[in-house]
């Protein structure tokens, strides 16, 4: 009886992708690249920034002898901003330790930032054909599907429980289409074993699924207990200059949008204000209010109230030493910059 993987393969074969950029070549640092910006995010999205990112960043070694704000300009957007300080430094001690390439080692791939147990499979099945799992989101749907599985797919014992199927799925992969297996896996979760409304009806391995014979197909995989995400309230403030450009302070190197310039912020109008008046020459109350942005990010809902002061000046004693700059309208493309604050000031400029 033919196995899952073959299965897989044999839809792979004709339904599959097979024209993605960086399966042309299928180089490991490619690979890996495609692989950080895939998580959590879909190949629709991460294709233009990864054709961006190429190109600025051919090599490994280019990536990582570039500064923090090149790298952090052209991800931003993109989100997920731990994603490319790990890719930076990653980058780094692959120059430092590796001769300027990513290691062909599990071991080694899962001590470089940003490369989990999953990350470290893909690179090494895609790049080199090595016979290693993945576990990503999509392959988790559809093994809790295929084998029935129960429960939330990220507690310990429930993914200890897919790691074992995964593994075993491999074993049978035929030699040489360890790379072919892996996409068709995530092409398959992303296109028919979608998490709602799945294709089942199209779908190559429906007579051996477990979900399907049972009618567990909606219920599976076993969703996450859900939590109210609090709201927080924020101010923000778009100064402008006599010349019209704009103050950017950049965020420290840990915590939300690390490393990115952005508005000068605070969590009330009284820190805001203080803020205000120890680094700017202005009038603050003369200030217009700006919609509100609601931003939501993994465990918190923003809504940022940002205000407009024009203008403006810094106190002499206020400079660049203290994370400030002032930035024009045609630098602002070159600046990493949260992707609401430059829609922000995309809207500020229209008006």
């Amino acid at each position: 009886m033919p196995s899952f993987p073959s299965h897989l393969l044999n839809w792979f074969d004709q339904h599959g992708r097979h024209d993605l950029p960086w399966q042309h070549p299928r180089s490991p640092y490619r690979v890996w690249l495609s692989e950080i910006m895939l998580q959590q995010t879909q190949v629709a999205t991460v294709i233009p920034y990864f054709l961006r990112f190429m190109q600025a960043f051919p090599t490994l070694p280019e990536l990582a002898s570039a500064d923090n704000d090149t790298v952090m300009a052209n991800w931003a957007g993109l989100g997920y901003y731990a994603r490319a300080r790990n890719l930076h430094a990653a980058a780094k001690q692959c120059v430092e330790l590796h001769g300027g390439d990513l290691p062909r080692d599990f071991d080694a791939l899962l001590a470089l930032p940003g490369i989990g147990r999953s990350t470290a499979g893909a690179i090494l099945s895609q790049a080199w054909n090595d016979p290693f799992p993945i576990l990503d989101g999509n392959v988790k749907r559809v093994l809790t599907r295929y084998h029935g599985i129960a429960g939330f797919p990220g507690q310990p014992a429930i993914e200890k429980q897919l790691w074992a199927l995964a593994i075993d799925h491999v074993a049978h992969v035929p030699a040489g289409r360890m790379a072919d297996y892996t996409q068709a896996q995530m092409d398959f979760g992303a296109t028919l074993c979608t998490r709602s409304k799945p294709a089942c009806i199209l779908c190559p391995v429906q007579d051996s699924c477990v979900a399907h014979a049972h009618g567990l197909v909606d219920s599976l995989p076993t969703p996450k207990p859900s939590k109210v995400l609090p709201e927080r309230e924020a101010t923000a403030l778009l100064l402008e200059d006599t010349q019209g450009r704009i103050l950017l302070l950049k965020r420290p190197p840990t915590g939300i949008w690390a490393s990115l310039w952005t508005l000068p912020q605070a969590d009330t109008d009284i820190e805001m204000r203080q803020w205000f008046a120890s680094n700017i020459v202005g009038d603050y109350d003369n200030a217009d209010e700006l919609p509100l942005i609601v931003h939501t990010f993994s465990h918190y809902r923003l809504h940022l109230q940002p205000l407009n002061a024009r203008k403006v000046a810094l106190h002499a004693q206020v400079g660049d030493n203290d994370g400030l700059r002032w930035v024009s309208r045609a630098e602002l493309a070159d600046v990493g910059l949260p992707a609401p604050i430059r829609k922000l000031l995309e809207r500020h400029r229209a008006h």
